[in-house]
């Protein structure tokens, strides 16, 4: 690699965040549920604590963004994506936001979130 390159390549076990947004979600059944719209990194710590899922709407248009704990998420790679045991009824009713209505991440919010999906909030 050149000294003016930038990693942007996934190696055995990292993956650079313009290859992540973007990349499919599926549930167990292999049903896509969406696809990775961004993800939220702790400041101090640099842990991924949530990658918001776009998930509704069509082409983008009226979706709505679903903050899931990362660890939901495996990736799959005969899927080429990530993979979550939810299906679409949980995720209805899951905590969301508009694109244009932002919640405020904040450890209140960030216990809501994890605990809905009966994760351990650990920030």
């Amino acid at each position: 690699m050149s000294e003016n390159q930038i990693a942007t390549d996934e190696t055995q076990r990292l993956i650079a965040s313009n290859k992540v947004e973007g990349t499919a979600v599926y549930n167990r059944e292999g049903e896509k549920l969406g696809s990775v719209y961004n993800f939220m990194v702790d400041k101090q710590s640099g842990k991924v604590e949530y990658a918001v899922l776009q998930f509704g709407g069509l082409f983008g248009i009226g979706s709505d963004y679903y903050p899931l704990p990362w660890d939901v998420l495996a990736y799959d790679t005969a899927q080429g994506g990530y993979v979550a045991s939810l299906d679409k009824t949980v995720l209805e009713k899951a905590p969301r936001f508009a694109q244009d209505a932002q919640p405020t991440f904040d450890r209140d919010y960030g216990r809501d979130v994890y605990g809905y999906y009966g994760v351990n909030y650990p920030f």
